[in-house]
C-alpha cells in the first residue's frame, strides 16, 4: 500500500463538467448545445438523456470527478468531500495534523485561501451538478411524459439540494442577511455566465423554495434506488430549507412528511459499526458507490470515514477521524453511541460485536498489520463500519445524505421554537429513550431545549455534514476547546475558537472562478484562526 503525503496544488482554468454527459459530445456551430437541440437529441435517443440523469446522481460520490484520474487527489471524491470538509472546520469532527491528512487545510482553515485545490473541488462538484441538472431542465421540461416530468423534478430538487449547500457557507444566516450577496445563480436562461453577480441569500431561497416547490408537486414515493430522488427527499430538502430560514413551523410539517414510510434505527442495529448501506431502513436518501467507482480508490467516504478498511487513509496511515473529547465526554455512559468512539483507553462495546484478521473486542484498537492498519488513537470512531466487511479492500461505503433520524430532530427543532416546546420534549425524549439512550431526560444535560437539541444533532450526526451549517443558522461559535490544551484532542494547529461573526468563516470563491466571472466581489475580511484564540468562547453545549 502505498500513500501520497498531500500536497497543495494551485487551480487554474474554468469549472468543466466530468460527469456522464454523453450528449454534450455534440459539437453544434458556436460550442453550445442549445435546449432545443438537446430535446431533439434525448427524443431520439432516449438511452442519452438516462445516461445524463444517471450521470447526475453518480457525480455526488465519484472518485476523482473534479480533477479526473490524471491528476488524482484523495480528497477529491464529490459532495461526499464538500460534507467531510465542513465538518472538518467545526469543533467535534478531527483529523490528526500529519503529512497524510488532506483535509488539514479544514482543520487549519487555510481553506478560505482561493487559490486551493480543497475550496475549488467543494465549489466545482456542485456547480457541475447544477449544469447536469439544468440541462435536464432546459431540454426536457417541455415534454409531457410521465418520465420526463419525474426527471424534471428530480433535476429541480437536486439543484435546489446544491444550493442549499452553498448558502451557508458563502454567507452568514439567512435572518439579517436576506439582502448580502451570497453566490450566482445559474439557471438555463442565463445570457453571460461570464458576468455573472452574486445573488442575495433571499434570491438564492426563492430558487431553493420555488424548485422544491415544484418538485414536490410532482413527485411520489416510487424510485429507482435510494440515490434517487422522491417526495419524502424532496420534503426532508425542504426541511432543511425551512429551518435554515427559521420558518419553524413548516420546517416541522416537512420532516414529519420526509419521514413516513421509515424509522430509526434500533439500539440493537446501531451497537455495531454500521451507517454504510443505503438498504438500511433508517435511510431517506443516500449515496451509493459499485465496487467499480471504489475499487483501488483512496477517495472514497470509507478510506476517510471507516477506521476499518484494509486500503484507506484512516487504518493505513493513522489519519483516524476522531470526536472532540469536550463532546465525546458530554455523552452518557447509558447511550448507546458512547460507544460509536473507543475512548481514552481504547475501549468500545462496539468492537466485541466484530472481527478483524481474528482479532475480536478491543484488541481491534491495537491491532497492527503493516501498511494496513495502525494501532487506533483515543476518541477514534467506530461509528461507520465496511460495507464489504471488516477489513474489505473495496471502499464502496455508501453515504448518507437523509436518514429518519435527522428529520425526526428537525421536527423537534422546529416545534420547539414555534411554541410547541411541550411537543418537541416529548419528540425528542420519545426518540432517544427509545433508540438512543433508555435512561434518556431532555432536562438530564442542564441545556435549554433549543441547545439539547443541537446536542443531539452534534452526537447523532456526527460526521454526516452538518456541523458548520448548523453553526452558521444558530449563530453559534465553533468552539474546539476551553481555556487549555488538556481540554480537547484537537492537535495543536487547529485549536482555536472562532466567532460566529467571523468573517473568516465565510468560503472564498476559487481563482479559477473570479477569473471565470469578472461580475463575482470576492468575500474578504477576518485572518486565518491562531492557535489558543478566543479561550472564553462558550457553544452551550460542550461547556
Amino acid at each position: 500500500m502505498k500513500f501520497n503525503k498531500i500536497s497543495i496544488l494551485a487551480v487554474a482554468g474554468v469549472l468543466t463538467l466530468t460527469a456522464c454527459d454523453d450528449v454534450n459530445k455534440q459539437e453544434p456551430a458556436g460550442g453550445m448545445i442549445t435546449a432545443d437541440q438537446l430535446t431533439e437529441t434525448y427524443t431520439a435517443i432516449p438511452s442519452r438523456v438516462d445516461a445524463t440523469f444517471a450521470g447526475m446522481f453518480n457525480m455526488m460520490g465519484e472518485p476523482y470527478g473534479v480533477f479526473g484520474t490524471g491528476r488524482s487527489r484523495a480528497d477529491d471524491f464529490g459532495f461526499v468531500m464538500a460534507a467531510l470538509s465542513q465538518d472538518a472546520e467545526g469543533a467535534d469532527y478531527i483529523y490528526p495534523n500529519s503529512g497524510y491528512n488532506w483535509f488539514s487545510v479544514c482543520g487549519e482553515y487555510t481553506s478560505r485561501t482561493p487559490n486551493y485545490a480543497n475550496p475549488y473541488i467543494r465549489y466545482a462538484i456542485v456547480y457541475n451538478q447544477i449544469k447536469i441538472a439544468n440541462d435536464l431542465i432546459s431540454s426536457l421540461g417541455a415534454l409531457e411524459d410521465a418520465s420526463s416530468k419525474n426527471k424534471v423534478a428530480q433535476a429541480k430538487a437536486i439543484r435546489a439540494f446544491d444550493y442549499l449547500n452553498l448558502v451557508p457557507y458563502f454567507q452568514f444566516n439567512y435572518q439579517g442577511h436576506q439582502n448580502d450577496p451570497c453566490v450566482p445563480i445559474v439557471r438555463p436562461e442565463t445570457v453571460d455566465p461570464a458576468n455573472n453577480p452574486r445573488a442575495s441569500v433571499q434570491e438564492v431561497y426563492d430558487l431553493i423554495m420555488s424548485d422544491l416547490n415544484d418538485a414536490i408537486a410532482v413527485l411520489g414515493s416510487d424510485r429507482e434506488n435510494k440515490a434517487r430522488i422522491n417526495s419524502n427527499v424532496a420534503y426532508g430538502i425542504r426541511a432543511r430549507a425551512n429551518l435554515y430560514m427559521g420558518n419553524w413551523a413548516d420546517a416541522a410539517a416537512d420532516a414529519a412528511k420526509a419521514m413516513e414510510g421509515y424509522t430509526p434505527a434500533s439500539i440493537d442495529e446501531v451497537s455495531t459499526p454500521t451507517f454504510v448501506n443505503a438498504d438500511e431502513h433508517n435511510w431517506i436518501w443516500g449515496i451509493i458507490l459499485t465496487d467499480d467507482q471504489a475499487k483501488d480508490r483512496y477517495a472514497t467516504s470509507a478510506s476517510w470515514l471507516s477506521s476499518f478498511s484494509a486500503s484507506a487513509y484512516t487504518a493505513g496511515a493513522a489519519c483516524y477521524a476522531m470526536i472532540n473529547k469536550m463532546l465525546y465526554d458530554k455523552i452518557p455512559a447509558t447511550d448507546v453511541r458512547k460507544g460509536w468512539w473507543v475512548d481514552e483507553k481504547l475501549h468500545s462495546p462496539l468492537l466485541s460485536t466484530i472481527s478483524w484478521n481474528g482479532t475480536t473486542g478491543d484488541a481491534i484498537s491495537t491491532l497492527f498489520i503493516a501498511d494496513v492498519k495502525e494501532p487506533f488513537v483515543p476518541y477514534t470512531n467506530v461509528k461507520f463500519g465496511m460495507k464489504k466487511g471488516i477489513g474489505g479492500t473495496i471502499n464502496s461505503n455508501d453515504f448518507p445524505l437523509m436518514r429518519v433520524e435527522e428529520m425526526i430532530l428537525i421536527q423537534a427543532e422546529g416545534l420547539a421554537k414555534s411554541g410547541n416546546e411541550a411537543q418537541a420534549k416529548q419528540i425528542l425524549e420519545n426518540f432517544v429513550k427509545t433508540y438512543r439512550d433508555p435512561s434518556y431526560s431532555a432536562t438530564a444535560g442542564g441545556r435549554s431545549l433549543a441547545d439539547e437539541i443541537w446536542y443531539q444533532r452534534r452526537v447523532e450526526l456526527w460526521g454526516e455534514g452538518f456541523f458548520m451549517a448548523d453553526c452558521n443558522r444558530l449563530h453559534k461559535p465553533v468552539v474546539r476547546f476551553h481555556d487549555n490544551a488538556a481540554s480537547t484532542n484537537q492537535p495543536d494547529a487547529f485549536r482555536f475558537n472562532i466567532d460566529p461573526d467571523d468573517p473568516w468563516l465565510l468560503m472564498r470563491f476559487s481563482d479559477s472562478e473570479t477569473n471565470a466571472n469578472a461580475a463575482i466581489v470576492n468575500n474578504t475580511g477576518g485572518s486565518q484562526p491562531k492557535q489558543d484564540q478566543n479561550p472564553s468562547l462558550r457553544d452551550g453545549v460542550t461547556d
